[in-house]
């Protein structure tokens, strides 16, 4: 009943009018007064009493209402307010809430998930530090100082192993593209694996390819997966040479550490490491990539990666996020959202970092309407526009909204990056054929299918040591 919640606390301490019948009341009395805390409720109780105080349902799955309780919350209820009300019951658990119609969803507080009214204030507060290209310039160079000092790269760098070994495998011949698996040391002991897709069209004269590094995201089967497999193939039909790296602790690096470690502290320096170090790599070692012409794309927390690589690397000129980088969501995982860089320079979030490490370059965000990018059209979109509008480049700046998608790199989604980075790098869209794509399984992309080299980490344990001496 409405009242039952102030009546089961209230009763203890004065004697006041009840709406509830006297044997309810009695009931309920004498519980609270052989309760050893008669002011502390369980949490189920006290979502019962709201919404039926205030007509409403508050949807709790996403964690186990019967594990809380609360204390004085008859106090806390605000029959005037449901607001109130819901700011004075959650906030003590650390629960948030958001409402639609008479839904309300509560979850756990979470630091790297926002609601959209939240980013949409972050950004117009954002917004209103920059009016004009100079107050942006000097902004923009701060966020990328101390975002560069927040991700605190340059011990992990440090300790790299000045002679890496370096195991490359056969080339496999395809329709249109070659196949080439790599194994890079890159901390002592520990290696970065990953697969080189390459065009199989010989250039002529003095001719280079684009370069496209593309982090991999959290989905199952990692990089080996077949969305993956089609889009990487493709862009080395159309004619770049495209490089994948496995995530930390996934994949082979799995076999290394342990999928454990890929909630770990260094999780996301390692993973930016990895970027960077089979980039230089990349460069060094292939004389047929422009330098010019270099590229990054990937998916979910591979959207983020693909932030990362050109924030540490300034040579990228080409950016493609999918379904990532907005301004309410920062990323769940530690291997994207560990080093708090959205909150560098008092305060920013990842649409302004991204134009921090881009603007006025070419950048396409792949948004859909089934997860939490559904706000990027009317809400990061302007705000970025106006910051590329500084530069007279809004045309650099592209979003292709799949509102009836859900969260992935559909072929949908692809075909907007095949089409963008064919405008972009100058690549053979003529060639976008997925039919002409050989799946592969996920042993003929591996280099060492668990048959780890002798002085290979073989432990998270292991690579923490490691860490210790060079930080």
């Amino acid at each position: 009943m409405k009242t039952k919640l102030f009546s089961r606390a209230l009763a203890c301490v004065c004697a006041l009018w009840c709406t509830f019948s006297v044997a309810e009341a009695q009931t309920m009395t004498d519980r609270l007064a052989a309760s050893e805390t008669p002011f502390t409720m369980p949490f189920e109780e006290v979502v019962a009493e709201v919404e039926a105080l205030f007509d409403v349902k508050l949807d709790c799955r996403n964690f186990d209402p019967k594990s809380l309780t609360l204390d004085f919350a008859a106090s806390r209820i605000r029959p005037y307010s449901l607001e109130e009300t819901l700011r004075n019951v959650l906030m003590p658990l650390d629960l948030k809430w958001e409402q639609n119609g008479r839904t309300i969803r509560v979850q756990p507080y979470e630091y790297h998930r926002r609601v959209p009214a939240d980013g949409e204030k972050l950004l117009a507060w954002l917004s209103a530090k920059y009016n004009n290209r100079a107050e942006w310039e000097q902004r923009k160079e701060e966020v990328k100082k101390d975002a560069l000092r927040i991700l605190d790269l340059d011990p992990f760098v440090r300790g790299l192993k000045a002679d890496p070994d370096i195991r490359i495998g056969q080339i496999t011949k395809h329709d249109g593209y070659t196949t080439q698996n790599f194994a890079l040391e890159t901390l002592p002991g520990l290696y970065a694996c990953g697969t080189i897709y390459a065009p199989t069209v010989k250039l002529k004269g003095k001719a280079k390819r684009p370069l496209i590094i593309s982090p991999a995201g959290h989905w199952p089967e990692a990089r080996y997966r077949a969305d993956q497999q089609y889009r990487m193939a493709t862009f080395a039909r159309m004619g770049a040479v495209a490089v994948d790296v496995d995530i930390v602790a996934w994949g082979e690096s799995e076999h290394q550490l342990g999928i454990e470690a890929h909630q770990a502290p260094y999780a996301m320096q390692v993973q930016v490491l990895w970027s960077k170090v089979v980039t230089d790599w990349i460069l060094a070692t292939r004389t047929d990539v422009d330098v010019n012409r270099m590229a990054a794309t990937g998916g979910s927390g591979g959207g983020t990666h693909t932030l990362m690589i050109a924030l540490v690397d300034g040579r990228f000129s080409v950016l493609a996020p999918v379904v990532h980088l907005v301004s309410h969501f920062d990323g769940g995982c530690p291997c994207e959202s560990g080093r708090p860089v959205a909150l560098a320079a008092g305060g920013s979030a990842m649409p302004e970092l991204l134009a921090a490490v881009m603007a006025p370059k070419p950048v396409l965000t792949v948004s859909d309407g089934g997860d939490w990018t559904h706000t990027y059209p009317t809400l990061e979109q302007p705000y970025l526009h106006r910051i590329w509008g500084f530069y007279n480049a809004q045309h650099n700046l592209r979003n292709a909204h799949f509102a009836d998608e859900k969260h992935d790199y559909g072929p949908n989604k692809r075909m907007a990056v095949y089409r963008f980075f064919a405008d972009e790098l100058g690549m053979d869209f003529t060639q976008v054929d997925e039919t002409k794509v050989t799946l592969q399984p996920h042993e003929a992309l591996q280099t060492f299918r668990g048959a780890l080299p002798e002085g290979a980490i073989r432990s998270a344990k292991e690579l923490e040591n490691l860490i210790k001496t060079f930080k």
